[in-house]
């Protein structure tokens, strides 16, 4: 189970923060639960380990048994909430060099986050001579990035196995009933898994949007849903003793204090792209009528050695919370050195993990003596139950920030900004008038 601690924040906070935040949380919490709150809509989330489609489970393992026996990779097609857990996931439960092991899944690549032509056509070549499939997945079927790649991965498939033999190798995770895309799944007979309707993009992950990538890859998915079921349970609770309470009300009481920026950070290089799914999660959540805490990550000790400065003298203006895994994955014995040359030989015969929880607990010190209060998330370990149970702590404890900072955790209007202009420049026919305008202020900024 998941545990936060916030002794290191302690002398940060103001000495009534659980007095003040209780009753606020109460009301929050009971909101989410009844459906009463601002984006209810959008909370399919909440109860969604006990509430999944079992029938729909079923076909994604059986799909994923089809990726694994016939295919040499398999490209994940998709932006933001529709592919960063799923990157999370594999990366944390089996390598950041995952596509890299011996193995006997096929390896992942992941596309449809870029427009960058050297990135997409690299990945082309990358699949020359292999058998692959694709798994495109888009809520309408029209967001940009992921569009243009899948006609490209599309056209490869079909090239090199015909029409028909493509069909059996795409795999669709869209709209249940609407959009471009549930129509064209429909049109050309793709398997399909559903986006639940009242679940968004970044709360998704433990959908068929995170579960067929991750149980291509070997992924126990009925392990994940059974820790993001018991975490459920558990943060069912009302009251402080509740740790999404305690995080969500902790960070909250910093923000009014003027902790506008929240770094987390972790020890594992493999938490890397967990770190961008939160960032999302509580960015597009929280961000919004001018408030939010932003979200920043850090990958320690890699980062110690170019951000430390900042984070020991900078601007005190941040939080930083740090996610501790309580189990290792594995073990390593510092060797001898023979020639005593570098000046350790006082950490002979010691655990590398040893060393790792001496330098966290330094840091945790140095940096809550620089001023910057520290919040840990313990996690019992890098399997599948304890990343359904990071997961759903970490949903629940934003949905609840969300309404703590007074707003709609579960949309995100200020994302259609860039859409709107990047569209009118592209000339979408009826966007004329703005092209113009857009035009002249990009002139007048180049000329400057």
């Amino acid at each position: 189970m998941i545990q936060f601690d916030s002794t290191f924040a302690s002398a940060f906070l103001p000495a009534n923060w659980a007095a003040v935040f209780t009753p606020r949380l109460n009301a929050a919490h009971r909101a989410l639960e009844e459906g009463s709150g601002a984006g209810a809509e959008y909370t399919g989330w909440l109860r969604l380990p006990e509430t999944c489609d079992r029938e729909e489970l079923r076909r994604i393992k059986e799909a994923a048994g089809r990726i694994r026996s016939d295919s040499e990779a398999l490209v994940v097609i998709g932006i933001g909430g529709s592919y960063l857990g799923a990157r999370g996931a594999i990366e944390l439960l089996r390598s950041p060099q995952y596509n890299l092991l011996r193995k006997e899944t096929p390896q992942i690549f992941f596309a449809g986050n870029t427009l960058s032509a050297a990135a997409t056509a690299e990945l082309l070549e990358l699949l020359e001579g292999r058998d692959f499939s694709v798994n495109v997945i888009s809520k309408s079927g029209t967001t940009t990035e992921p569009a243009i790649s899948f006609r490209l991965f599309r056209g490869l498939l079909e090239k090199r196995y015909g029409k028909e033999g493509a069909r059996g190798r795409i795999y669709v995770t869209t709209d249940r009933e609407k959009g471009a895309l549930r129509a064209m799944a429909d049109r050309e007979g793709y398997e399909s898994f559903s986006v639940p309707d009242n679940i968004g993009g970044r709360y998704s992950v433990l959908t068929a949007v995170g579960l067929l990538p991750m149980a291509a890859a070997g992924i126990d998915i009925e392990a994940v849903l059974a820790g993001a079921a018991g975490e459920m349970d558990r943060l069912r609770l009302r009251a402080m003793d509740n740790p999404a309470w305690q995080y969500a009300a902790v960070r909250n009481a910093l923000y009014e204090t003027g902790r506008k920026i929240e770094l987390l950070s972790c020890y594992e290089p493999s938490f890397r792209f967990m770190t961008e799914w939160w960032k999302q999660l509580f960015g597009e959540s929280e961000g919004k009528q001018g408030r939010g805490i932003f979200p920043a990550g850090l990958e320690f000790p890699a980062d110690l050695h170019s951000m430390g400065q900042y984070l020991q003298e900078g601007e005190r203006s941040l939080m930083e919370t740090v996610v501790r895994f309580e189990r290792e994955r594995s073990r390593l014995w510092i060797p001898e050195d023979g020639e005593g040359g570098d000046g350790l030989e006082f950490l002979t015969g010691k655990e590398l993990a040893y060393v790792q929880r001496q330098a966290m607990d330094g840091t945790l010190l140095a940096h809550t003596d620089g001023g910057v209060p520290n919040l840990i998330v313990h996690v019992p370990g890098t399997d599948e139950c304890s990343f359904g149970e990071l997961v759903y702590f970490f949903e629940l404890a934003c949905a609840l920030s969300g309404y703590l900072l007074g707003v709609n955790p579960f949309d995100q209007p200020g994302v259609e900004s860039y859409k709107r202009n990047m569209f009118a420049l592209l000339g979408r026919p009826g966007s004329e008038a703005l092209r113009s305008e857009l035009l002249k202020k990009i002139g007048r900024g180049r000329n400057k």
